[in-house]
């Protein structure tokens, strides 16, 4: 028995008079010495505690004393059937699955019919039907729930409430209850389409892969009810993540992608020209170009909600945190200063997920896991494992550890609702149960539509070769749509002709549809190209602001109400914010990015900044939000600042990288005036998200024309404290960098940070947006040589080049200009000092590493006849940091002097693991770098 289902408050209620007095004997004895007890009364005190009277079941007929393990084990049965009944119900079409009763059966708790009969109803059901009359009605009536085609796991909720609200709405009947028949046949004239969408494709265009739904068409059919039912409690924007498997019918039949859209997809004919005139789809598209069935839409349905479908890569489960992040910046309202005000009902996220793929990818855990954390939570996603029982071609033993592909969920409370895809009518059932309960709670909660897949992985795979008695099944088993028509013409609801007339009226419409994309598009191509704003990159953007308005900010960040306590330590630290407007001091690099964040909320740009430890910065350096050292009470200093017109927010993130950037690239998708800010705890922290990057951030204009502004902080540098936290692998991003697809930055100014942030904010919802990769420092957030002075925040914009002040004023004297960017050319400034003795060279910062700043190198070296050499100076090994991607665009420009590379020879390590050896390497490339 688990006293997470109990079916009452407590078994007491069935005792009174003497019999109870006898329990309570027995209760004080087991206080004191259980084992003298009765094994079977232990347990029940174990799980109920105390026997008390209570008034809950008051037409209860008195026990006998002989009848309490009788009593003991009927409410164990009846408790076992809600746990384990999902093992023994028919969930699985192609029954190829044993169906499990042993724990469900009478015999296993010693109990006969007439045991069961004699033992009242009122004990093991709360709500009681008309037609059950004793124990053995009741528990029948507990196996039609529990054992049908919907099997339920709700035992792992730990919340009463929420067990008990679930176990009600359960053994209600709802997830058996039938439809109306209008209901049915509206439902087998969806499944006819569903069906004759993809029969139509499979004979018109052989051999295209398509990734088809059948097997789980009902899939349509759940998700168009989710969606229809959200729309009814005023759900506004509906989010759609999912797979290729099925993603053509969902884009045709839930987001209302015309028939000969999508058949011009097919026949390589321009799409646009069959977009429904009346604006209720939408569409982008990039200039490169992707596969038909990672694409996505956006429908504008007619009572005013628009569901969009996420455009997506091959890597199955890497949507879900984008479609999540899309959902929240949906929800959030950052209009007004302060934290964004959000409103979780306003809209939803539906994530398909694959059944090996929803056990095997540790990004669907990542993604349950913040679901119910303050800066991520969406009120409840409803998760729809898409199981057709097999990963390519992977058997289940093989692709996982547990019973069912949905128990990572069990682990986040998620009620799992298994139902049998072949059961149209318990599909649109679970659909609204998901919908009422996510209502209700805010949770996620899980489907797991159990099926088949039909064809191989693809429509030219033969799965004979793999999986040959998986296939025998199916090649043996009806499609549901001829199983659903054949059960309502049986029912009389509607006659096999006409079952067989639905089917071929759909053909009929599909060939129409096709038959008009071959006159409409006979000769018609669209060459798809890079937008100008794309090709011209960024202009010039003035980012200055006036002193005295900073001055005025400054002031009010680090005015704090009376009965707030800040740490006094920190305390001291900040107000040392003030020296630099009385001229004692300069702005460091947390002090000038707190000025940006707030200039930018006063100009319109609402930020949200997210990491591990992102609210104090990794290195202590940030302290956006202060901790009363009393009470622990929060106070966001950049939510008072007057002229503040839109929200500021750092959330710290749980330890997860790949969900998170998958999170905030949604976030700023459908949010793009907002500057959205992910920061890696450290820069390699960043290659657990790798996928992100390569799938979405960096190609997502090109391939599916989505523009994203998003900015990503990567603290990186050697700084001798081992390889792993050394480097945030610069060259992976430069290696992606083409298109103008992004920004990528190592700075050495925080007053270049100051402008850099302000100029991408600027630039969010214009077509010239792009995402900023900033390789942020380390050491550097407290160098002087790198701290600002104001009168640099309050001219001038972001700088791609530096030249640093010391060197370089006797411009015929220089015979060697090193580059370098971030730290590294910190290291080279500290060494020249002054300038005295190192007039033979010229330092410059490389501020941007891409776009490549070449016409200004070019002219600063146009400036130094006498230079003899060009010298790349890093501190990462070779073969890493910027050199190979720099040394073609130095070449471009070198004319006749000869370009080098100073820094570490190639290694597969980013850094030395002694502090003592890289200092010494780190001291031999400074100097190599100023000898002359």
């Amino acid at each position: 028995m688990s006293n997470n289902v109990s079916p009452v408050s407590s078994p007491w209620a069935a005792f009174s008079g003497p019999n109870l007095g006898y329990v309570m004997e027995m209760y004080d004895l087991y206080l004191t010495s259980p084992e003298e007890v009765d094994s079977e009364l232990v347990s029940l005190f174990e799980q109920y505690g105390a026997p008390v009277q209570t008034s809950e079941v008051s037409n209860v007929t008195n026990v006998e004393p002989g009848n309490f393990a009788k009593v003991l084990a009927a409410v164990q049965y009846a408790d076992a059937i809600r746990v384990y009944g999902h093992l023994g119900a028919d969930i699985y079409p192609l029954k190829d699955h044993p169906r499990d009763t042993t724990r469900i059966e009478a015999k296993t708790y010693g109990l006969s019919d007439q045991d069961l009969i004699e033992i009242p109803a009122s004990l093991l059901l709360k709500d009681i039907p008309a037609s059950v009359n004793n124990g053995l009605d009741a528990i029948n009536y507990l196996k039609a729930i529990y054992t049908n085609k919907v099997a339920v796991e709700i035992a792992h909720v730990v919340n009463s409430e929420e067990r008990v609200w679930l176990e009600s709405k359960i053994e209600s009947g709802v997830l058996n209850a039938g439809l109306s028949n209008d209901e049915r046949k509206a439902v087998l004239n969806q499944l006819t389409k569903v069906e004759g969408f993809e029969k139509f494709i499979h004979k018109t265009f052989v051999g295209q892969k398509r990734f088809s739904i059948e097997g789980l068409d009902a899939l349509v059919v759940l998700m168009d009810e989710i969606v229809h039912r959200s729309e009814d409690k005023g759900v506004k924007n509906v989010m759609i993540g999912m797979a290729h498997r099925g993603r053509l019918n969902v884009l045709t039949h839930v987001l209302h992608k015309p028939y000969d859209m999508m058949f011009a997809d097919f026949a390589h004919v321009p799409n646009e020209l069959f977009i429904p005139k009346d604006g209720s789809l939408e569409v982008t598209k990039g200039w490169f170009g992707d596969v038909k069935y990672h694409m996505g839409a956006t429908y504008n349905s007619n009572k005013g909600t628009t569901i969009k479908l996420a455009y997506n890569p091959s890597h199955l489960e890497v949507v879900s945190p984008v479609v999540t992040g899309q959902a929240r910046a949906a929800q959030d309202n950052t209009s007004k200063a302060g934290a964004p005000t959000q409103d979780a009902k306003s809209a939803l996220a539906i994530l398909v997920h694959g059944d090996a793929a929803f056990a095997g990818q540790g990004v669907v855990t990542e993604t349950m896991n913040y679901s119910r954390t303050k800066g991520f939570n969406t009120g409840g996603s409803v998760h729809i494992i898409a199981n057709n029982m097999i990963g390519f071609t992977t058997e289940h033993y093989d692709s996982r550890s547990t019973v069912y592909s949905s128990d990572p969920a069990k682990g986040y409370e998620i009620p799992i609702l298994h139902v049998n895809a072949d059961d149209p009518e318990a599909v649109v059932q679970v659909a609204r149960f998901a919908v009422e309960y996510r209502e209700q709670f805010g949770k996620d909660i899980l489907v797991d539509l159990v099926g088949y897949r039909r064809y191989g992985h693809n429509e030219m795979d033969e799965p004979m070769i793999t999986n040959p008695t998986m296939y025998t099944g199916v090649h043996g088993h009806d499609t549901v749509r001829a199983l659903y028509g054949k059960a309502l013409a049986d029912q009389g609801i509607i006659t096999a002709e006409e079952v067989a007339t639905l089917d071929a009226d759909t053909q009929k419409e599909m060939q129409a549809a096709y038959d008009h994309v071959k006159e409409v598009g006979e000769g018609q191509h669209v060459e798809n190209e890079m937008p100008e704003a794309v090709k011209n990159g960024y202009d010039i953007v003035e980012t200055g602001v006036d002193r005295e308005r900073l001055e005025k900010m400054n002031k009010e960040l680090l005015t704090w109400p009376q009965d707030f306590n800040v740490f006094k330590k920190l305390g001291k630290i900040l107000s040392r914010r003030e020296d630099a407007f009385v001229g004692k001091g300069k702005i460091d690099w947390g002090h000038a990015e707190t000025l940006a964040f707030g200039t930018i909320t006063q100009e319109g740009n609402s930020i949200r900044l997210t990491g591990q430890d992102a609210q104090r910065g990794t290195f202590a350096h940030r302290h956006l939000v202060l901790h009363d050292e009393k009470t622990g009470a929060e106070l966001t200093p950049l939510h008072h600042i007057s002229g503040a017109d839109s929200s500021f927010v750092v959330y710290n993130s749980p330890l997860s990288e790949a969900a998170i950037v998958g999170y905030e690239y949604g976030y700023n998708l459908e949010n793009e005036k907002n500057l959205t800010i992910w920061e890696a705890q450290y820069g390699d922290f960043a290659n657990m998200a790798q996928v992100m990057f390569d799938n979405f951030i960096s190609a997502s204009r090109s391939k599916w024309g989505q523009k994203s502004g998003l900015v990503m902080l990567l603290p990186h540098a050697a700084e001798g404290q081992g390889s792993e936290h050394t480097s945030a692998r610069l060259e992976r991003f430069l290696q992606l960098a083409g298109e103008n697809n992004w920004t990528v930055a190592n700075l050495s100014s925080a007053a270049n940070y100051f402008h850099l942030l302000r100029r991408q904010a600027k630039m969010l919802g214009t077509e010239a947006i792009r995402p900023l990769v900033l390789v942020s420092p380390k050491s550097l957030l407290r160098n002087q040589i790198v701290a600002a002075d104001v009168e640099e925040l309050t001219t001038g914009h972001f700088e791609t080049v530096i030249e640093h002040p010391t060197t370089g004023s006797a411009a015929k004297k220089v015979e060697r200009i090193l580059f370098a960017s971030g730290k590294v050319a910190i290291d080279i400034a500290e060494k020249v000092g002054d300038g005295k003795d190192f007039d033979h060279v010229h330092l410059v910062r490389v501020e941007q590493l891409y776009p490549f700043p070449s016409e200004k190198i070019a002219a600063i070296i146009k400036r130094f006849p006498n230079a003899k050499e060009l010298a790349w100076v890093q501190e990462e090994p070779q073969n890493m940091g910027s050199w190979t991607f720099a040394d073609p665009y130095m070449r471009e420009v070198a004319e006749d002097k000869d370009v080098r590379y100073i820094g570490r020879i190639v290694r597969s390590s980013p850094a030395e693991g002694d502090a003592d050896s890289y200092k010494a390497e780190q001291a031999r490339i400074i100097e190599e770098a100023v000898t002359r």
